[in-house]
């Protein structure tokens, strides 16, 4: 059975544990500050860091606002209400984690409380140790793509990350990258890897024998990245299931034209779940 531990401060899973085993890193901050922080309402960092509704400019920073802010317990999870001067809609967004045998479930929820459309993003950012890492071996583990059936899937890659992260722009050609990826120090020197379009259902952390240490599954996700800190002995990658993206480079255009955006209607609601398998 596993164990784990969540924080008020953005609904965010701060351990994952089976048989006294640590599986999440501990955001140390000398390479990234964070553990698996939930990304709302925007995914990736907006172009120029700025989100724009009826016309009307707003700040959003990378990842927007849910991450850092403080959750309260009621009775569907972890709750947060929607009162934010850079995004002009009222909601509630919910967090529940369910442990069930080996599997971590993390169920958010978000809930439209207004009358007009709301627009929105989400996506999950959990970050993972390596095993047995060494800062010298030139291969620390691999990731492997499946689809919802379990099979193995070799993606076709058509976007990258651009001006740091603040957008992503398309490649000349399209590439098809394998279903296994060696994770080395330079598998992120382009930054994060990005695989759209609902291609990969689940992805697997291997370690580096090959033998399968953790799998994340969110067959809903429209794209997937996968990233590390360019940083010397980082022990850890993210798996991000998203259901958004960055911005395309250059975007100035309303939120609710983003790529992979989702529409509520007054008291619907969303639910995005993805399960960490160990």
């Amino acid at each position: 059975m596993i164990e784990f531990e969540v924080s008020s401060h953005g609904a965010e899973l701060q351990s994952l544990r089976r048989a006294g085993r640590e599986y999440l890193w501990q955001g140390d901050p000398a390479y990234w500050g964070r553990r698996a922080p939930i990304l709302f309402p925007s995914v990736g960092r907006p172009f120029e860091d700025t989100v724009r509704f009826g016309g009307k400019a707003f700040t959003m920073k990378q990842h927007g606002f849910a991450r850092d802010a403080e959750f309260v317990p009621s009775e569907r999870g972890l709750r947060m209400t929607g009162e934010h001067p850079n995004y002009p809609y009222q909601f509630d967004l919910y967090a529940n984690y369910v442990a069930q045998g080996d599997a971590l479930h993390c169920r958010w929820s978000v809930v439209s409380r207004q009358e007009a459309p709301m627009f929105f993003q989400i996506g999950a950012h959990p970050a993972f140790l390596l095993p047995d890492y060494k800062a010298d071996d030139p291969v620390h583990g691999y990731f492997l793509l499946l689809d919802a059936t379990g099979k193995e899937v070799r993606p076709m890659v058509t976007t990258q990350v651009v001006h740091g992260v603040g957008s992503r722009a398309f490649l000349p050609e399209p590439r098809q990258i394998e279903s296994r990826i060696p994770i080395t120090a330079g598998t992120f020197l382009s930054d994060a890897l990005l695989i759209e379009n609902g291609q990969v259902a689940s992805v697997a952390l291997l370690d580096k024998s090959g033998s399968r240490v953790l799998t994340v599954h969110c067959p809903q996700a429209q794209a997937y990245g996968l990233w590390a800190p360019v940083k010397p002995g980082c022990p850890f990658v993210c798996i991000e299931p998203w259901c958004g993206i960055a911005d395309r480079d250059g975007f100035k255009g309303d939120f609710s034209e983003k790529d992979f955006v989702h529409r509520l209607g007054a008291g619907e609601e969303y639910l995005f779940e993805y399960v960490i398998e160990l």
